[in-house]
């Protein structure tokens, strides 16, 4: 992480050819998407690898798995949980998927549960449709190598070179040490409480079972070929806490998280996840923070991501709009910061723009998810603020499956929604590679192959050389 800063400032300057090229791609969407998907990206450093997976992909393997589809409630079931082999007369909702599904009208209304595919004409927030979706298409979620391998042919396809996914495993056994007890103000005396021996034996069974998943993955991809689409993202996990439970077992998860990073090579940060506006992450903010910093003194090499601010005016009282930017930065240690939407309602906002600025810490912005999720877009969203306080920013997807969204879809918002000039452009996708939680020298590569690539890149753009007529990127983005 000590790279982030330094290297953030070294991205080479661009020819005048290829800034023309993007100049003249901003006049068409079409032309423009082409250019931003092409175009090296650094990294998606906030994504959640379940909501990150299509909802055709659940329906197909769900399919396969022999699962069910609940249709009162549009979700995917078991098909014996949901109703029992000895009472299936009396469940005429339950359906297996392979059938369901082959009512096309049926499908699409199922795609739109499992997603916020036109959420806009149903008589629900786009808040609350995102979060249902979770529950919606969980029973599918049973397949991460096929997971991951779709999530990195995708990234692959965009030339992205690093993804940072958030995934939970462990947690709810970690969750279980301190099943039913209370929160302690000493955290000492709760960390007292759970045995490393515990704690090692649950890591190391997720540690293998990462390491299974990506080969699997990998293999999947066929990357034993050399150019295997995807096969040369490099994938790291952030360890995902459900912050929506009692408060002793969310500091289970937590130091668990942290053991976890250090065991596992594969594992490189730590985050807090579910809705942000919870009634129990509300009430239990605070005692959350303290625990990072906390179970962080521990493992200081480990990164720190928080989702904070996710939030805005109507849907919380004003009263939790105030603190909690600040808290994941001086109370937990964060150094990045997920989302960051509520920073201007926050206690002396300037103040903490500045100290963002002087932690150096990042914010990832993930533009859809703010719409859809909160209303906050355009101008109502505080993008253009850090870029003008001069914090560091990455595009990120939090979830793309369920937002029907790529990367190169949120660089395209960007560059529409604030007319980005292809320098901010490359800023932000060297940002998003320089503030990732890689090793250092892991870090170095991978920024000198961001540059080899965004190099020859660039040079797609260059004037012709010789007389022969070779369709080049030039020629597709250049008026007639």
């Amino acid at each position: 992480m000590a790279l982030a800063t330094a290297c953030a400032t070294l991205a080479p300057p661009a020819s005048s050819n290829v800034e023309a090229a993007f100049d003249r791609a901003k006049a068409s969407p079409p032309a423009l998407r082409a250019f931003l998907q092409a175009m090296p990206k650094g990294g998606d450093l906030h994504s959640h690898l379940s909501g990150a997976i299509y909802a055709e992909s659940y329906l197909r393997w769900g399919a396969q798995d022999g699962l069910c589809v609940d249709r009162g409630r549009l979700a995917l079931v078991r098909c014996d949980a949901a109703c029992p082999q000895e009472a299936a007369d009396a469940c005429p909702d339950v359906a297996p998927i392979r059938t369901a599904v082959a009512d096309r009208t049926f499908r699409g209304r199922l795609i739109d549960a499992l997603s916020v595919r036109n959420y806009e004409i149903y008589a629900r927030s786009g808040h609350d449709q995102f979060f249902a979706t979770f529950g919606a298409f969980g029973a599918a979620g049973g397949r991460p190598a096929e997971m991951l391998a779709e999530v990195m042919a995708r990234a692959g396809a965009q030339n992205i070179l690093y993804l940072e996914l958030m995934v939970s495993p462990g947690m709810a056994a970690a969750a279980g040490m301190l099943a039913g007890q209370a929160w302690d103000d000493d955290l000492t005396a709760m960390r007292s409480r759970l045995a490393d021996a515990d704690l090692d034996r649950i890591a190391g069974e997720v540690a293998a079972g990462l390491a299974d998943t990506e080969a699997s993955a990998r293999a999947l991809l066929g990357c034993e070929a050399a150019g295997a689409p995807g096969c040369d993202v490099t994938v790291r996990f952030l360890a995902q806490v459900i912050r929506t439970r009692p408060a002793a077992e969310v500091f289970a998860q937590i130091v668990f998280g942290f053991r976890l990073a250090r065991l596992s090579p594969k594992v490189v940060g730590i985050n807090l996840v579910a809705p942000e506006d919870d009634p129990v992450a509300l009430d239990d903010y605070t005692r959350h923070m303290r625990a990072v910093g906390f179970a962080a003194r521990a493992a200081p090499e480990v990164g720190i991501s928080l989702h904070a601010g996710e939030l805005t005016l109507g849907l919380v009282a004003p009263r939790h709009l105030r603190f909690h930017i600040r808290e994941a930065v001086e109370v937990a240690g964060a150094n990045r910061i997920g989302h960051g939407t509520d920073v201007m309602y926050e206690d002396a906002p300037f103040e903490l723009l500045a100290l963002l600025k002087e932690r150096d810490v990042l914010v990832e912005i993930s533009l859809t998810s703010s719409a859809v999720i909160l209303g906050v877009e355009g101008d109502d969203h505080p993008f253009p603020i850090y870029r003008a306080a001069r914090i560091p920013v990455a595009l990120a997807t939090d979830d793309e499956g369920v937002s029907r969204i790529d990367l190169s879809h949120e660089y395209q918002r960007a560059v529409e929604t604030y007319d980005l000039s292809y320098d901010d452009v490359k800023v932000l996708s060297r940002d998003s590679l320089a503030y990732g939680f890689l090793a250092d020298d892991e870090k170095e590569r991978l920024l000198l192959e961001f540059d080899r690539r965004l190099a020859a890149f660039e040079a797609t753009f260059a004037p012709r050389r010789s007389g022969l007529p070779e369709l080049t990127r030039r020629d597709v983005f250049q008026r007639p």
